[in-house]
């Protein structure tokens, strides 16, 4: 009875994902939609799910210049699987990383400050074409997250659509294997949440999916969930 419940609950978060990203995509409730995605190791079952309602849809991938070959690599490779025709790959400007973080070592002594110059300010400006985002939280990744909402408001009134809340890890194992997903390269060698090479780790348990990130820092969010930029209240 334990697998049937599983297979039953798999069906529920995928159908629930569905309608939820079909609203967004399809309908257009929220205006002009995009995908944001990290093409991290969990990335292929949001992105699978969203080519399946339209394979053109906009999905915005932040490149920070710090991020793993394998990163680069696995965006690429998933794309093409999943045939999304509309990966569009932003950064931070060579002139702002010159004037901001000249040597390359920001993260080191301000991670936040890192962060925002080379994630949520590019990302920020990326969506100003847009109405609505979609993301791939889930409320068990961390304490921040766990009382995320399907649908949230931002500060500046921009939708933020969030159709993975639901989704534990045996149902993103599940989804992986039904559909013989590709996975990011770093998975296997102990990399359970991967962000900017700098500040990722391999994780030392399996309890906290995320501790590999900013280790030793006492960090959990790049930024791009904060409501604006003055505050380091999580939207969720």
């Amino acid at each position: 009875m334990e697998s049937l419940a599983t297979i039953i609950n798999l069906e529920w978060y995928e159908e629930s994902s569905l309608s939820l990203m079909e609203r967004a995509i399809v309908k257009g409730v929220g205006g002009k939609t995009a995908i944001v995605s990290s093409f991290g190791v969990e990335s292929a079952v949001m992105l699978h799910l969203a080519a399946r309602l339209d394979p053109n849809v906009p999905v915005l991938f932040i490149d920070t210049r710090m991020m793993f070959q394998e990163t680069l690599d696995y965006q690429r490779e998933l794309a093409d699987h999943l045939k999304l025709t509309n990966v569009r790959e932003i950064s931070a400007s060579a002139e702002q990383l010159r004037r901001q973080d000249v040597f390359g070592r920001l993260h080191l002594k301000d991670p936040d400050a890192c962060c925002n110059l080379r994630k949520t300010q590019p990302l920020h400006e990326a969506l100003n074409g847009y109405d609505s985002w979609i993301n791939g939280r889930k409320r068990h990744q961390t304490v921040q997250r766990a009382n995320i909402q399907p649908v949230e408001v931002e500060g500046d009134g921009r939708l933020k659509f969030n159709p993975m809340l639901h989704w534990d890890r045996t149902a993103i194992e599940m989804y992986f294997e039904t559909y013989g997903l590709p996975r990011h390269p770093l998975a296997s060698q102990g990399f359970t949440s991967i962000g900017c090479a700098p500040c990722t780790a391999r994780v030392n348990s399996s309890d906290n999916l995320r501790e590999g990130r900013w280790a030793g820092f006492d960090k959990t969010e790049c930024g791009i969930h904060y409501a604006n930029d003055d505050t380091k209240q999580d939207v969720a």
